[in-house]
């Protein structure tokens, strides 16, 4: 029996409504946020260790797609995010928003664009390429454009949000990476550990945000039609991201297989790269709301990629 409903997505709506409904103490809530440091922290280290050099060296000769990949991650989206958040402010409130906008800032997933290529029959090695090479740039350019464009009070426009990043984030990376010859291979054997690592950080980070932003009353502003809102903005900017990539391969004359790996890649943000950096960039009694468009465009990605994906699957040849 083909199974519809992603048990992650589930456990997420979980986190959500624990964080809303169930009172959790301070303390604990302090608790729980030095353990999602701790997480996040291993999170990344996982990230360099399983990575091999020679995959993104591989990709890289494909200058064409990794570059319309990086423009449509890092500049239209970005654009979008400034325009959207702009005419939305009045509809969304202030902190929604700026949620829409460091949306658009965050960096191309990993996993879910892969295996999504892989099911549309693309091209798996330039899109392995390309969503590594985006989350490795997202790393120093998310905290830079949110610096530059967001002017939340609180957020990585101080060197305290810069340097949570560089040390939660980009060093435990790097040190995978040095380790990555020698436990590269063991961690890539142990695909669905790191997998429940990734996934079990992703739903601490969600409890730790949305419960201290139910303790601050910030969720008394976001009414079910706010929420509506929300999901409308996102998905009218995912169809914008879907459209350009896919024209736009085929302007730039790529292949199929190519145009599919940008179609993903370019069109995707990652839930598991912009949970822990928005942790590490707001406080968070003002990430809670952040993370609302955060959520919901994952959401929609998935379902809307996957249809998309299958549908390309069919094609003759």
């Amino acid at each position: 029996m083909r199974r519809f409903v992603d048990p992650f997505i589930v456990a997420l709506l979980a986190m959500l409504a624990i964080g809303l409904l169930v009172p959790i103490p301070e303390e604990i809530r302090a608790a729980l946020d030095i353990v999602a440091d701790i997480a996040i922290v291993v999170l990344f280290f996982l990230y360099g260790a399983r990575l091999a050099t020679r995959e993104v060296l591989d990709g890289l000769r494909n200058a064409r797609l990794q570059g319309a990949a990086l423009a449509t991650t890092f500049v239209l989206f970005p654009l979008m995010g400034l325009a959207v958040s702009t005419l939305a402010e009045p509809l969304l409130g202030e902190n929604l928003a700026d949620g829409v906008l460091y949306l658009s800032l965050l960096p191309s997933t990993v996993q879910s664009s892969v295996a999504l290529v892989g099911v549309a029959r693309g091209n798996v090695a330039g899109a392995i390429t390309s969503a590594t090479v985006s989350n490795l740039l997202g790393m120093l350019l998310t905290p830079l454009l949110v610096l530059v464009l967001m002017h939340t009070s609180g957020s990585a426009g101080s060197s305290g949000g810069i340097r949570s990043v560089l040390l939660l984030l980009l060093l435990p990376f790097l040190l995978g990476q040095l380790a990555q010859p020698l436990i590269g291979g063991y961690v890539r054997s142990k695909k669905h550990l790191t997998t429940l690592w990734d996934r079990g950080t992703i739903l601490l980070v969600v409890l730790v945000a949305v419960s201290t932003a139910t303790a601050s009353g910030i969720w008394s502003t976001v009414s079910p039609g706010t929420l509506a809102a929300v999901v409308l903005v996102s998905g009218a900017m995912l169809a914008v991201a879907l459209a350009a990539t896919w024209w736009g391969g085929k302007a730039l004359g790529l292949s199929i297989e190519d145009r599919a790996a940008l179609l993903m890649c370019g069109s995707q943000k990652s839930l598991a790269t912009g949970l822990p950096m928005l942790a590490a960039l707001f406080p968070a009694a003002i990430a809670g709301p952040i993370a609302v468009p955060v959520i919901v465009f994952h959401q929609l990605q998935l379902i809307v990629s996957s249809t998309i994906a299958r549908r390309l699957s069919r094609r003759p040849g």
